[in-house]
């Protein structure tokens, strides 16, 4: 069996009963999967919407998938049935697209809006206008079958914990401010920032959702070109 078991219940023991574990198992065997899921987990974390797809099919029903990767407006018709949250809302027009899915099959889809916090260039994301405009328009003109659930970002791939605290706490000031800006009947309770490397720093920074891959399931393999 792949996965570390002793991370895994060293992880769950660390963590606060309002945090949730993802266990992120993008380019992971179902075989590892399912090991995981018989240890009792059940929420797991993918980035690549046709693994997801093939996972779903293969693995039992009661698993909650977290879609956490850079979505493509034209592929959300693909999980739109099943997922249990899109962490990466990192654009406005990809909204009506989630919405328009959600309606096809009669259900709510719960979204977090991503915010770019890090240094890096690569990283999706609004900044802080954006956010305010996006929030704006989604009171004015609310979307029927999307549930905003909350926010996430990812910090600098850095060894500075200094610098890696800083931008969750960045995040955290702007999740604070939009959580009092929306209608108090809306459920804007998720925080999702931490990987495997800085999940200490953001559970302490106030995260409610992590997302571990490495330490659980080994360093990822990608198929050789």
């Amino acid at each position: 069996m792949a996965i570390d078991i002793a991370a895994y219940q060293r992880i769950q023991a660390e963590l606060p009963p309002h945090v949730t574990l993802v266990a992120v198992s993008k380019t992971k065997p179902i075989e590892d999967i399912q090991a995981l899921y018989d240890l009792g987990h059940r929420d797991f974390g993918e980035n690549y919407v046709q693994e997801l797809v093939e996972k779903q099919a293969a693995l039992p029903r009661d698993i909650r998938w977290h879609f956490i990767g850079h979505l493509q407006s034209n592929k959300v018709k693909y999980i739109a049935p099943f997922v249990h949250l899109i962490h990466g809302v990192d654009r406005a027009s990809l909204l009506p697209e989630i919405n328009k899915q959600a309606a096809k099959h009669n259900r709510v889809i719960d979204v977090l809006l991503q915010m770019h916090i890090a240094q890096e260039e690569t990283k999706f994301g609004f900044n802080a206008d954006e956010l305010d405009a996006l929030l704006k328009s989604m009171k004015e003109t609310p979307f029927a079958q999307i549930g905003l659930r909350g926010m996430m970002g990812m910090a600098s791939f850095v060894d500075d914990p200094v610098q890696i605290k800083q931008e969750f706490v960045t995040l955290k000031t702007q999740f604070d401010r939009c959580q009092s800006a929306i209608p108090t009947n809306t459920n804007f309770d998720t925080l999702s920032m931490g990987m495997s490397g800085d999940y200490s720093i953001a559970i302490s920074c106030g995260s409610t959702l992590i997302r571990v891959g490495s330490l659980l399931f080994g360093a990822r393999q990608y198929p050789n070109p």
